[in-house]
């Protein structure tokens, strides 16, 4: 293996500390609200691209924008984009008031003294479904926040429980960013790695409802104000989920998704064909900034990888974690820290791909594996982080609603990415690793 050159990753370091320097500036010193998500991504990548440009001279400008080029041209690249935009029109089409549907109406047939469980498993559904845990905690949050106050079940419990769910769905679902992102990065298949995740992810969510149910102590003495619901609005989520279940080619499950939501969005009169067509923008323009991200990072990768950075990455690797089980667990490490930096699981997953792709080829490991150890470690770090979008999206949420609460006091309930840290090391260092060399 070539020695590689440790000075290549400057640009990575310059866009850290451009991003994580600001936004702790913006978060904790000036005290501004979701201060860390107000920092211009694109903008601090655009600053790393420029230094990556500058470095090496031996290389023309015309060969790095030739080599740039090729990164951004990548299949897997332009597949990923295409997903993006197309989930974001079956977002945008289909709608997320169904999404309350489901809470209200498991609230509903199930009895009140597992209301905290249901909280969870509505969580669940509704983020697999969506594909968007900061989504799925903007919605349920106002229900776990009244379903505390009329129960006595602690705050922070029912938050976390709403988080914890919420983490599982994105984690596993199809029409997810970071699934997206993991996958055509690794260059697998969805339902592969859905397999290969939902081994690890089932055991936590699991754990997490027997703790859950264990701690969370009430009584049938309460009810419910529950609005009125529409269960029908669901079936193009459910539509999704099982043709990505059964390996349907994720175009023709999102085309199913986007003209079955559509159909029954004029159907019953939830939009006119004009809101339709302008919602279906909108979802759309929702995920300009992934894909523009997703495209600056293969550019700057490019660069990275013919100036020896991705080798000097894979030199340390391999000396700090020893064979294919530490190359695993240093996969899940790398794409943590990337998460630390930039709060954000789907921009960790996209800045790890193209140095876990190396790995997995230097150590053997199956592309499902690997997308899949991608993901759940970047779900694992994200859920837990106090300046994370999840947590500071939950507690804004409640303190609209007038209560007080905080990050710190949520953190020690989020039973669910702990239990999911634990069952990916038994994954990684106990189970056998027969299924990689299979795949």
């Amino acid at each position: 293996m070539k020695k590689g050159n440790p000075a290549a990753l400057l640009p990575v370091v310059v866009f850290l500390v451009l991003y994580l320097g600001l936004g702790i500036l913006f978060e904790y010193v000036l005290k501004i609200p979701m201060g860390f998500y107000n920092i211009p991504i694109v903008v601090a990548f655009l600053c790393a691209l420029l230094v990556a440009s500058l470095q090496n001279r031996e290389v023309s400008f015309d060969k790095k924008l030739e080599l740039m080029a090729k990164g951004v041209g990548d299949k897997d690249i332009i597949t990923m984009l295409l997903i993006f935009m197309t989930a974001g029109i079956f977002v945008g089409a289909v709608g997320r008031s169904s999404a309350e549907s489901v809470a209200y109406f498991l609230l509903s047939i199930i009895p009140a003294r597992f209301a905290v469980i249901v909280l969870f498993g509505a969580a669940c559904f509704v983020s697999l479904a969506m594909g968007t845990s900061v989504g799925t905690i903007t919605l349920i949050t106002p229900i776990a926040a009244a379903v505390s106050e009329v129960s006595g079940f602690d705050m922070a419990l029912c938050i976390a429980s709403v988080i914890g769910g919420s983490m599982f769905g994105d984690n596993l679902s199809f029409i997810s960013d970071t699934t997206i992102a993991a996958c055509n990065g690794q260059g697998c298949a969805m339902k592969d790695k859905f397999r290969e995740n939902f081994a690890i992810a089932l055991p936590a969510a699991i754990a997490s409802v027997i703790v859950i149910l264990i701690i969370s102590k009430g009584s049938d003495g309460f009810v419910l104000d529950l609005p009125e619901y529409n269960l029908v609005q669901i079936i193009p989520y459910i539509l999704v989920l099982g043709g990505g279940i059964i390996g349907l080619n994720v175009f023709v499950v999102l085309l199913i998704g986007i003209v079955s939501g559509s159909i029954i969005v004029l159907v019953t009169g939830s939009a006119s064909a004009f809101e339709l067509v302008t919602n279906m923008g909108a979802g759309v323009a929702g995920m300009f900034e992934t894909a523009m991200v997703t495209i600056l990072v293969a550019a700057l990768c490019a660069l990275i990888r013919e100036y020896g950075g991705f080798d000097y990455l894979l030199n340390v690797i391999k000396k700090v974690f020893k064979g294919e089980k530490g190359a695993q667990f240093g996969m899940g490490i790398l794409v943590g820290i990337m998460d630390v930096a930039t709060a954000n699981n789907t921009v960790a997953i996209v800045m790890a791909n193209p140095i876990a792709k190396e790995m997995s080829r230097e150590y053997g490991i199956s592309p499902r594996k690997t997308a899949s150890i991608l993901d759940v470690f970047s779900c694992i770090v994200q859920g837990i982080l106090p300046y994370g979008a999840q947590l500071l999206v939950a507690i804004s949420a409640t303190t609209a609603l007038g209560y007080n609460i905080s990050a710190f006091s949520i953190i020690p309930k989020l039973f669910y990415p702990f239990f999911l840290l634990i069952s990916v090391l038994i994954f990684i260092f106990i189970i056998p690793g027969k299924k990689a060399k299979k795949a």
